[in-house]
């Protein structure tokens, strides 16, 4: 494959016409926070150069013939704080387009005068704390990261992952020591249920990001103080905002590596420049990847994306977008038939998904402020079928095999304005969920003795599910600054509702209201502290689950609980310097618990299964408490940096009620992400990773080797519920980046090795019994056909911790 890039990168040389260095643009608008308004007369100056503009009646700008590297641009306007864009990369290939929100300034504060300095902060007054951000070029850059913004999102306070995702081939999101499907994610303002390859079907994660980060102008991780707009969230809010399409001119770029291909185009649709667009599509090489590495497994996928942008006027804008994704599964015999091997060939299931998000958004400006009305509909369709042998799959031998589908359609309208003062919002959402499923999974398999008899009939759980019901809610917040700016009080209320559930109508049941302080001690310290309350439904997994009578057992599933009590600083030195530092405590109730095993399913949801799909009670609890530190160095002269702690415990309940160690209850997560820009437009980016030993269950051998012939994996023994820990995971991953700006084209080759220096990532053990050299059964102790119960089986516990090391060259071209 490499080969194949290096061919096709001297091809890219040799037909470059111009070799002469040419200019970078930066063009863009620039609007009122409040209002969404566009703002004339809008100072534009590249830091530290003679380069500037003033925006137009239209809040537009553009800036050309400036030399092409990275930059820092600041925005400055009378009555307005200054807002600074740190580390904008300007390139000949590309027009980079920014689109910015300015606020109104805080004139005094006392006897303080503030100016300009508080560019550093990230919070606002509707979500005083627990706020991080990430630009586009954070998530280029990002060693290890390889474009991924799930990837990427790692590297922030309070964000870890399960056993084996942070060194593996998977990206679940742990926030604060909450499951993965306690977070919720909007592009633009409209809800995106899944946003990776091979995602988890009730809760979350999976190997690869769907977004294309050409697309993202900035990323917005509230892990706290939640802004009352957005419901299903209980550990956090993913707002990714992307970027306008550019209205000067058609360009795009092309993007190759050892694991995908991915091209971009964006552009005016019309000569007016009103209406502009973005377009994507991505085929993945993973396939390839884990060939050179021998695995047994053959993963495939494709995602495509498309936003349209049309002005009517200067008050009125429509935004159409789009996301989706074809993931493809498959199985191949390893050249080295090891236990670990054989295990993954014959425990995984094969996976076929599709899913994509449509929306439409339309938004008015009003008095003192503007209205969204937003329209989308989501579907996720998961097949999911396991055979006892994996490469050679017969129906006799087949062992689970499920089709889902959910699809949701949903109406949110909103109002933003600002009153005496006073920012209020208000909103609600009407939604119609769809979900259908149906298949079957093995439970315990056929046995017959030597002479044909029948010893142990088959068991199987079989599913026929559809159903669709409506789901409803409604928002206000309200948010004002008093004592001369220096406490901002914000407050507000969520409730929600369904059809389904036995209490769904009764909305006082999801009544959550909350509560954001934030007071200035000072022009470089405030102290921020939130209260809430939050709730969830419960995944349509369980929703759905209907028992051998066909009825909906879990129709009294109750909306899963979170309350979050968190406090914190914030210290800003300077500008381009951040340090916050915030302690937390999460209270969950309404928990879903297991009935057959009695353990709540937050500590499920690891794996490339279904999760939910059984019946449960609501009487689950669990707690998360810690601390975590942050600091930022922006972009200055040539170096940046990250640097981020968190100390936390994780623990939930089941049935006995008792708390035991979560899962994800890894104790301690370090980041440290640093870049440097060299002259002639070389950069080196370095990250560290530490996270914790995460609990796991050991297995019941006695139970294990009686049902693995049935199941194909181990029998947890729950009695021991988390009692052993995995080893702690250290890694650093190294990027390189060279870019050449040539007359209407920029090539950049970069260079992305994961886990450099090849530190073992552990992952939950598994169970399997030993299999003869060429995998045509099992092996026995006696050398007889394996028993149906495997009393002559050989029992075999793999450790899993094997390293991963990841190279990864390509080059991206713009045009």
């Amino acid at each position: 494959m490499n080969r194949y890039i290096l061919s096709l990168l001297l091809i890219t040389l040799s037909a470059c016409p111009v070799f002469a260095q040419n200019k970078g643009i930066i063009a863009g608008t620039v609007i009122d926070k409040s209002t969404q308004l566009p703002l004339d007369a809008v100072s534009v100056k590249v830091e530290n150069t003679e380069w500037g503009s003033v925006t137009d009646s239209l809040g537009r700008f553009r800036i050309s013939n400036i030399d092409p590297k990275s930059y820092n641009i600041v925005f400055t306007k009378v009555g307005y704080k200054a807002y600074t864009i740190y580390n904008i990369v300007l390139t000949s290939g590309n027009e980079t387009s920014v689109t910015v929100e300015l606020e109104e300034e805080i004139k005094s504060i006392g006897e303080i005068t503030v100016t300009g300095k508080r560019t550093a902060k990230v919070a606002t007054l509707e979500t005083p704390l627990s706020v991080q951000r990430l630009t586009t070029e954070e998530i280029k850059a990002n060693p290890g990261g390889n474009f991924d913004i799930s990837r990427v999102i790692n590297t922030l306070p309070g964000v870890g992952g399960t056993a084996g995702s942070v060194g593996g081939f998977r990206n679940d999101i742990i926030i604060r020591g909450g499951g993965p499907g306690e977070n919720v994610f909007y592009l633009d303002g409209i809800e995106i249920p899944v946003i990776n390859h091979f995602a988890t079907q009730g809760a979350g994660g999976g190997p690869t990001g769907i977004l294309n980060v050409s697309f993202i102008e900035d990323v917005k991780l509230s892990s706290s103080a939640f802004d009352a707009r957005y419901d299903n969230a209980l550990s956090s809010v993913f707002e990714f905002k992307q970027k306008r399409g550019n209205s000067n001119r058609v360009q795009g770029n092309v993007r190759l590596s050892a694991t995908e291909l991915a091209a971009t185009l964006e552009g005016p649709l019309s000569n007016n420049k009103k209406t502009t667009f973005l377009a994507s599509a991505r085929r993945s090489y993973l396939q390839f990847l884990f060939q050179a590495l021998d695995l047994p497994i053959r993963p495939n996928y494709w995602d495509f994306q498309y936003k349209a942008t049309h002005q009517f006027d200067k008050k009125t804008t429509l935004t159409v977008l789009g996301v989706g994704a074809i993931d493809e599964f498959s199985f191949a015999a390893p050249s080295e038939a090891t236990p670990e091997k054989l295990y993954i060939l014959n425990s995984n299931p094969n996976i076929n998904q599709w899913n994509y998000t449509v929306g439409a958004a339309l938004k008015r400006n009003i008095k003192n402020g503007f209205w969204n009305l937003a329209i989308s509909r989501n579907a996720f369709n998961n097949n999911i079928t396991r055979f006892e042998d994996n490469l050679n799959p017969t129906p006799a031998r087949q062992s689970l095999d499920v089709t889902s589908n959910e699809t949701e359609n949903k109406l949110r309208f909103d109002v933003n304005q600002t009153l005496n003062g006073w920012k209020l919002s208000y909103g609600a959402v009407l939604q119609n969920p769809q979900f259908s499923n149906e298949g079957f999974a093995r439970i315990r398999a056929e046995v017959r003795d030597t002479l044909g008899n029948l010893v142990q009939p088959e068991v199987k759980a079989n599913f026929n599910t559809s159903k669709s019901f409506v789901k409803l809610g409604g928002f206000v917040q309200a948010g004002k600054r008093f004592f001369d700016d220096r406490l901002g009080v914000n407050v507000g209320v969520r409730v929600d509702g369904n059809t389904f559930t036995d209490e769904g109508i009764n909305l006082f049941q999801t009544f959550s209201p909350r509560v954001g302080l934030s007071y200035v001690l000072s022009d470089q310290w405030t102290v921020n502290a939130s209260i809430g309350r939050y709730y969830r439904l419960a995944p349509y997994t369980i929703l759905g689950f209907q028992n051998n009578n066909g009825n909906y057992v879990n129709r009294d599933a109750k909306y899963l609980r979170s309350d979050h009590y968190v406090v914190g600083f914030e210290y800003l030195p300077k500008n381009t310097t951040r340090f916050t530092i915030e302690g937390f405590y999460k209270q969950y109730g309404n928990m879903p618990v297991s009935v057959r095993d009695g353990i709540n399913l937050a500590n499920k949801g690891g794996d490339f299964n279904i999760l939910g799909n059984e019946d449960i009670v609501s009487t689950g609890k669990g707690r998360t408490y810690g601390v975590e530190f942050f600091a930022q160095q922006k972009l200055t002269k040539r170096f940046y940096g990250v640097f981020s702690y968190t100390l936390f415990i994780s623990q939930f309940s089941g049935v006995d009620g008792k708390y035991v160690a979560s899962a994800w209850d890894n104790r301690h997560l370090l980041s440290v992400t640093w870049g440097y820009k060299f002259p002639r437009n070389w950069e080196l980016g370095l990250k560290f990773r530490y996270q914790g030993g995460a609990p796991f269950t050991p297995f019941d051998e006695t139970a294990s080797r009686q049902n693995y012939l049935s199941t194909g994996e181990g029998i947890l023994d729950y009695a021991r519920l988390n009692q052993n820990r995995l080893t702690a995971f250290n890694s650093s991953d190294v990027r390189i980046d060279k870019k050449w700006n040539f007359k209407r084209l920029t090539l950049d080759v970069f260079l992305d090795v994961s886990n450099w220096y090849v530190a073992k990532s552990p992952a939950f053990p598994q169970y399997t019994f030993q299999r003869t050299p060429n995998n045509s059964g099992f092996a026995t102790t006696n050398g007889k056909p394996i028993a149906f119960d495997g009393s002559n089986a050989i029992p075999v516990i793999l450790q899993n911790n094997d390293p991963s090391v990841t190279p990864t060259i390509g080059f991206i071209i713009e045009f």
